[in-house]
């Protein structure tokens, strides 16, 4: 395991109300995430899993504790210096891809090196590195509109990575797809994690998803319960999971 902390949090509670009435959704949460990792966090429906993802992204605000990126805290940053964190540090994958479909491929893929006037030559030297490592190099010149739901995916995680992020935050990335163009992207998102292009950090009601992962967290009643890892076998790894989440109950979808 790599030393270096990508992420760390500590006794982070969040609640929302008003002070008589209020409700606490994450109960002191601690995590670490160090560079390489590939973290799947799961609980069942209402458990905080929204709500931490959005803390750790610096899209919310803890109530108490604190958010570390990169050796940062991001809550006692100015915004425009968090702004600047985002676009270096943190890389987002999101369920609806979030790509715009008066781009083509390409063109949402290199958005935000663009936005940042890097020299068109090393954007498309970095383009076409991903779209090999994605499957996407014939589509790059499609819209979005050409796209199956697969494709589209993989070019957003393309696009979050064209930064070379610390970090990617994905929140569902499978969950707009049939069970195919889902395989076809965890393959490819532990492809990059395995060759340190990315430490990943993702939300995930599916253990199937999960198990992709090098970790899993389960999280109850805003309580991070536990921690269980994956060995050489993720089928084993698939089952496993299924049996805490049948041990802890609720919802997951």
């Amino acid at each position: 395991m790599n030393d270096k902390k990508v992420v760390e949090l500590k006794n982070l509670v969040k609640c929302y109300g008003a002070k008589d009435f209020q409700t606490t959704v994450l109960k002191g949460i601690d995590l670490t995430v160090y560079k390489d990792d590939f973290i799947a966090i799961m609980g069942p429906s209402g458990s905080g899993k929204t709500t931490l993802l959005n803390i750790l992204s610096t899209i919310d605000k803890p109530t108490q504790g604190t958010v570390e990126i990169d050796g940062q805290d991001v809550t006692r940053i100015k915004n425009k210096e968090l702004a600047r964190l985002r676009k270096d540090k943190i890389g987002f994958v999101f369920q609806d891809y979030n790509l715009l479909d008066t781009m083509t491929l390409q063109d949402n893929i290199a958005l935000p090196l663009a936005l940042d006037n890097v020299p068109p030559r090393q954007i498309l030297e970095r383009i076409r590195t991903l779209a090999a490592a994605f499957g996407l190099t014939e589509q790059l010149r499609k819209y979005p509109y050409q796209l199956s739901g697969g494709q589209k995916q993989r070019g957003a995680v393309c696009r979050a990575l064209i930064t070379n992020p610390e970090i990617i935050f994905a929140d569902e990335p499978t969950g707009a797809l049939d069970s195919k163009a889902g395989k076809d992207l965890l393959h490819c998102l532990r492809s990059v994690n395995e060759s340190g292009q990315a430490t990943i950090l993702m939300v995930t009601h599916d253990p199937h998803t999960a198990s992709y992962a090098k970790d899993v967290y389960l999280l109850s009643d805003g309580i991070m319960r536990c921690r269980i890892s994956r060995g050489a076998d993720r089928k084993e790894f698939y089952n496993r999971i299924i049996d805490l989440q049948t041990s802890i109950g609720g919802d997951f979808a």
